[in-house]
């Protein structure tokens, strides 16, 4: 897709050409004090290539040439002979007739600038030099451009055609060019913005429209689409809300039938609990009786042994008891013996 670089520009026309509508569409006008910023040329400057003109000049110039006057401009004319810039200037003319662009052409209807106008229109499209610098050449100082090989004078109609271009521009063509941006090119902005607005000059059966009975047609066409709308728009409403409802009742039944699927999980798992409760309370139950039936088992031969070894500690003690008193009776007859020998001892000898 080529790279429209040229809509800035159309777009600045256009919001000129605005501008002045809305100044004349006002109740109150006063144009005669208005600014008028609106563009009545446009210099389309053309590199001195000697080729055929590019694609992006001629359609640049094809969407500017209903907006504006257009004057083609070689610039740079001093960077190709002459003989070559005459052939030039003829291709770029074939080019612009043969692609449909619609320039500039200095009026010839005025018989007082009808001959010098319809010159100037063979030369199109101008060839110019620019330079600020200023060369002596003579006695003055002139605008001209400094080679090694000699001097370009941009105000020489020789050297190239700025004075023509300058001439026909300020001092010839001037209110021609304002003229023509208000008869013909704001004229077709203006009809082409109002058509968009829905005006009309004739009816449906071709009678004339007064500007009143425009609005009126447009008033009512405007409530008409505003009511259209909004009643699609009441419509759109109802049945998005039919759809958010009807999504929302199955988000609920799908919540319903996941809570009932739940419960049932919740009741299956609550009875497998209760039936395991039951079978470990079975099973303590008979544990229960598992072990006390295994005490009393114990229990019987501990007994058993527990009599014999009372019987063993019985007959022990009086064994004990016997062997006690025998020593005891021991004991007693020998300190009986001692003292007797004590006191054998302690008697006096006769």
């Amino acid at each position: 897709m080529m790279n429209r670089t040229y809509q800035p520009i159309v777009d600045y026309i256009d919001a000129q050409f605005e501008a002045y509508l809305q100044e004349e569409l006002k109740i109150k006008r006063a144009l005669s004090n208005y600014h008028d910023s609106r563009i009545h040329v446009c210099l389309y400057f053309i590199s001195p290539t000697g080729h055929s003109l590019k694609t992006l000049d001629l359609l640049a110039m094809k969407s500017l040439d209903s907006k504006v006057n257009i004057i083609p401009v070689i610039a740079k004319a001093d960077a190709i002979s002459k003989a070559e810039l005459q052939k030039f200037k003829i291709k770029l003319m074939s080019e612009l007739v043969s692609n449909g662009v619609q320039i500039y052409q200095f009026p010839t209807d005025d018989e007082t600038i009808a001959k010098i106008n319809a010159s100037m229109n063979g030369h199109l499209p101008f060839a110019v030099v620019g330079s600020m610098d200023e060369v002596k050449v003579g006695n003055k100082m002139v605008k001209a451009r400094q080679y090694p090989w000699g001097v370009v004078q941009v105000e020489n109609e020789n050297h190239c055609d700025f004075v023509k271009l300058r001439e026909m521009l300020i001092c010839t063509n001037m209110e021609d060019l304002r003229e023509q941006t208000h008869t013909r090119h704001y004229e077709l902005y203006r009809r082409c913005k109002l058509e968009e607005m829905g005006f009309t000059d004739v009816g449906p059966e071709n009678k004339p429209l007064s500007l009143q009975e425009t609005y009126e047609a447009k008033r009512h066409e405007f409530y008409g689409e505003r009511q259209r709308k909004e009643e699609e728009m009441k419509q759109m409403f109802v049945q998005r809300v039919k759809e958010k409802e009807a999504i929302l009742k199955e988000a609920e039944r799908e919540l319903q039938a996941k809570f009932e699927h739940l419960k049932r999980v919740h009741q299956e798992e609550r009875m497998k609990l209760e039936e395991k409760r039951r079978l470990l309370e079975e099973e303590i139950i008979a544990f229960s009786k598992k072990k006390a039936t295994s005490e009393i088992y114990q229990n019987q031969p501990y007994m058993a042994s527990g009599s014999n070894l009372k019987k063993e500690k019985d007959r022990k003690k009086i064994s004990n008891a016997q062997v006690l008193d025998g020593g005891s009776r021991r004991t007693r007859e020998s300190m009986r013996a001692g003292s007797l020998s004590y006191r054998a001892q302690s008697l006096p000898q006769r």
